[in-house]
């Protein structure tokens, strides 16, 4: 039997398959539009996992899933508060909205959020900024972050503490933003905040001083384990290019 004959009933059982198992959608379009590739992601994406149930194969059927149909979480989110308008559903479709880049709804529900008389935790504030910053309003983003620490002076974030950072450095409040990337680098989980730190020195024509900052990046990560050093590949990257010139 030729190779695409069998191949097209493989695929074939798999949508049959799919469909009885209430995965057609969009698993039927994948399959049938990819011959052979869509049939073996569908075996390893939903079926293998599904065999060997493993917890990184669930995590990489969610992956594939959420690259497939990217919106899929967002409506069902979207449907649960539609049903039940809850801090807890809110605060989900939220995050998912600001996953998607849906800033100015994800500043709605946040906003909405902190006008409940339980809703006001600084993560709800932490979680407006986020999307303030994503629609490039920086004056406003200071704006939230300086409020939360007002009304939070407990909370510490070193997430939040950036984001306050950069926007500063995007508002051009450059000096400002040199401290805060200073004070970060002394305690931020990572070689995100010193690498800026270094970049922005490097912009005010302290060259020297850049160089140490990503020297000193280059020396932890050589002693850090090696899945953080693929965690921060970008960063280290970026430092050592620097160094280049």
């Amino acid at each position: 039997m030729p190779i695409a004959a069998v191949l097209f009933a493989l695929d074939v059982m798999l949508i049959i398959h799919a469909a009885k198992t209430g995965r057609l959608m969009p698993w039927a379009y994948v399959i049938l539009l990819l011959p052979g590739i869509g049939g073996l992601a569908y075996v390893l994406v939903e079926l293998l996992p599904e065999w060997m149930g493993s917890a990184q194969g669930q995590k990489a059927r969610r992956s594939v899933a959420k690259t497939l149909n990217p919106e899929k979480r967002y409506r069902e989110l979207l449907d649960q508060l539609d049903v039940t308008d809850t801090i807890a559903n809110r605060a989900a479709l939220a995050d998912e909205c600001l996953a998607l880049g849906r800033y100015d709804e994800a500043e709605a529900h946040y906003e909405a959020i902190l006008t409940r008389p339980l809703g006001e935790y600084p993560i709800y504030a932490l979680g407006k900024a986020r999307a303030q910053f994503g629609q490039h309003r920086m004056d406003q983003v200071v704006a939230t972050l300086d409020d939360l620490r007002e009304r939070w002076p407990q909370y510490q974030s070193a997430d939040a503490h950036l984001l306050y950072a950069r926007a500063l450095e995007d508002n051009e409040r450059i000096h400002e933003a040199l401290e805060e990337y200073e004070a970060l680098s002394q305690y931020f989980p990572g070689a995100e905040a010193r690498v800026r730190y270094g970049l922005l020195l490097g912009r005010l024509g302290r060259g020297g001083e850049a160089q140490s900052v990503f020297m000193e990046v280059l020396k932890q990560a050589r002693r850090a384990p090696k899945y953080v050093r693929k965690v921060q590949a970008d960063w280290i990257a970026i430092a050592e290019r620097e160094l280049r010139g």
